[in-house]
């Protein structure tokens, strides 16, 4: 093992040997790796791919499944940590915000839609939803489906979607109470390496009768920041504060259907520190921000025997972010922007004709934005809004036991961008289904297209404390995409399996920021705009495997190599996609109250900036990798002791290095505790 050292002239181990370090342990935690998931998830029932009940075997539309139990397992607080151990799946830090966006397949997160039990939820910041902003106090199981190869979802589903479902509210009593602390060690703020900088507590009870019930929940999580230097003024995590309140009313008339009423209010304080360098001096600066999400959600589902269906859903939802900047005990710059996002969707699902099972359906959407700055617009005008109504035909068609042929069509007719018809085609080929194997083949091509949403065309995201700001273009022009998914799933579901995937998406007018184009303003602020790329790929092949050694011991491995994102016009690489990602881990049961469970990641070097015309300049951050490990100890029937190791090598970004995008929290320790009540 090599020789550590801390480095003087910063509060972090040397990088070079914690790298040495890290791969050393992931060498020897290859042979016992797990991704996500078990092998007993290929049971489980799916919907994202074709909105309708499908199981993870049989659905033509591949689909990757987060489990509650997996959930459980690594003490997932938020979707942001639900979503870590997915293979394939980029989270990226929100730069000057304390959040996180998902890309998928070489798509940011403004190509991936995000949704909660299939309904929409507005860009939390940028034009991006911020999963670590999402609390898990509810979740039955998380579906990610990835490229344009579902057709019901429509705009801002090109890379893919992420869809949170959320379990029926239970009859009876009964409920659950949980919490946890953890600290950052010298890196805490307090500069108290055993002060507890991270508080966690949520609660959910469920009560009512078979026909009806009702749930209440609440989550709340208080960071105090990650601070490698505590006597220095910056901070380079930020403090947050994060609560999410829910209700939700369901009426169970019969087996056939359900109909339900949500209701919920999210809200973040936000508190940053940084340095803001002038000529000559550095200033000291801070920023609060302020957030809330209130969203109403109703519905219902009605099934009869004849095999017919009916969906009607419907949210409504506003979110506001006041920020204001503070310097020398002076405040300034106070924004506040507000989005309103209403949605409605209804789906029917025809009886069966023959070997097909058509769907039918459609969505209404609107959106408005505005935005001010110390009480004055900053849009052209005092708010803006986009009108949108998609409707989409699917039909699935059984050529016989083992062969399923799936096409579809949406139109959309947008407000601003008049009408748009996408299609999608499938296949699917169970070439070997037996009680103890099976074998899938899976060829798919969808298009998408995504029209500038309205943060894009006119927010300003100002992040001028961080040396710029980014301007929304209102001449911005829709995306459009061809995905081609080819895949291949065998194995015996209870011994191994593995499944590859190759994927290949061709985009026309790729919405990304101009680095290339920036122009400087006053005080050196570099102001950069949104801009389409006229021709752009993402290639790559995507891999998982599983092997059950024994009951106690699961191991699985994730990985995603050869990722290629080109814009097409010059022949170079876009940014901040790495082309290589591994998923590895081990689950061992080591007794019968006793889990441990060890998780890897790690992804390659991404480039962070291309220069201008096109010329790659030194702006790459650095690959790296991490490991956490996880245990669960069932004391009783009813309580759960657990904690854990994030980051146990403590690989950490050189915050001297502002290309360096790797992770901003080291080592984190934590334990918790988990109660059960009721039946």
């Amino acid at each position: 093992m090599p020789d550590c050292r801390i480095s003087q002239g910063r509060a972090r181990r040397i990088r070079h040997c914690r790298r040495q370090r890290l791969l050393s342990a992931l060498v020897l935690a290859v042979p016992a790796a797990l991704a996500a998931e078990q092998s007993h998830t290929l049971d489980t029932l799916v919907i994202t791919g074709t909105r309708s009940e499908r199981s993870v075997l049989d659905t033509p539309v591949r689909t990757e499944v987060v489990s509650a139990a997996e959930l459980q397992r690594t003490h997932a607080r938020t979707l942001k940590e639900g979503l870590e151990n997915v293979p394939g799946l980029h989270l990226r830090e929100i730069h000057g915000k304390p959040g996180f966006e998902v890309s998928l397949q070489g798509l940011s997160g403004e190509q991936v839609l995000v949704l909660v039990d299939g309904l929409p939820i507005s860009a939390s910041t940028g034009s991006t939803v911020d999963v670590s902003q999402l609390a898990l106090t509810e979740v039955e199981r998380i579906e990610i489906v990835k490229g344009a190869t579902s057709a019901q979802y429509g705009s801002a589903a090109m890379g893919g979607v992420i869809n949170v479902i959320t379990r029926d509210v239970r009859p009876g009593f009964s409920g659950e109470i949980l919490g946890d602390v953890g600290s950052y060690g010298r890196q805490n703020p307090s500069g108290r390496s055993g002060d507890a900088a991270s508080r966690h507590g949520r609660v959910r009870v469920d009560t009512g009768t078979q026909q009806l019930r009702l749930r209440l929940a609440a989550d709340r999580r208080e960071l105090d920041g990650i601070d490698p230097a505590p006597d220095d003024w910056g901070r380079p995590g930020d403090a947050v504060d994060r609560q999410q309140l829910d209700a939700r009313l369901e009426w169970h008339p019969s087996h056939r259907g359900r109909f339900y009423v949500q209701g919920s209010r999210f809200e973040e304080q936000g508190d940053s520190r940084y340095l803001f360098s002038l000529p000559g001096q550095q200033v000291e600066q801070g920023k609060d921000e302020d957030v809330r999400r209130d969203r109403l959600v109703a519905g219902g589902r009605w099934r009869w025997a004849s095999g017919a269906g009916i969906q009607l859903n419907a949210v409504t939802e506003e979110f506001t972010s006041d920020t204001l900047k503070r310097a020398g005990g002076e405040t300034f710059d106070d924004r506040r922007a507000e989005m309103t996002l209403d949605h409605a969707s209804l789906q029917l699902d025809l009886p069966p004709v023959g070997p097909n099972l058509i769907q039918v359906g459609g969505d209404l959407r609107r959106e408005t934005l505005t935005q001010t700055k110390d009480g004055v617009s900053e849009l052209d005008a005092p708010d803006v809004a986009r009108r949108s109504r998609e409707y989409y035909l699917q039909n699935t068609v059984f050529l016989g036991d083992s062969l399923e042929l799936l096409v579809g069509a949406r139109f959309q007719d947008d407000s601003d961008f008049g009408t748009h018809t996408a299609g999608k085609a499938g296949i699917s080929w169970h070439a070997v289904r037996t009680p103890d194997s099976h074998g899938t083949l899976r060829l798919s091509w969808g298009q998408g297209y995504r029209v500038p949403n309205l943060k894009e065309r006119y927010y300003l995201f100002d992040h001028s404390q961080l040396g710029y700001v980014v301007v929304g273009n209102p001449e911005l022009q829709p995306e459009a995409s061809d995905s081609y998914q080819l895949g291949w799933a065998m194995g015996r579901r209870d011994l191994a399996w593995i499944d590859i995937n190759l994927f290949h998406n061709r985009i026309r007018n790729l919405i990304q920021v101009d680095t290339a184009d920036a122009t400087v303003g006053p005080g050196g602020v570099s102001e950069f705009r949104y801009a389409n790329v006229d021709r752009a790929i993402t290639e790559g092949v995507e891999s998982l495997a599983g092997l059950q050694l024994s009951p106690q011991l699961v191991m699985t491995f994730g990985h995603t190599l050869y990722t290629t994102v080109e814009n097409r016009n010059t022949g170079q690489p876009l940014t901040r996609q790495p082309r290589v990602q591994m998923r590895l881990g081990l689950d061992w049961q080591v007794t019968r109250r006793l889990e441990l469970a060890l998780r890897g990641r790690y992804q390659s070097s991404e480039l962070v900036s291309s220069g201008r015309d096109g010329v790659e300049v030194d702006g790459r951050s650095p690959g790296w990798g991490v490991v956490d490990i996880k245990a669960n100890y069932e004391l009783t029937r009813r309580l759960r002791l657990f904690g854990g190791v994030d980051n146990v090598f403590d690989t950490q970004r050189s915050f001297d290095d502002p290309m360096d995008f790797g992770p901003v929290a080291g080592v984190f320790a934590y334990m918790g505790a988990a109660y059960r009540f009721g039946n």
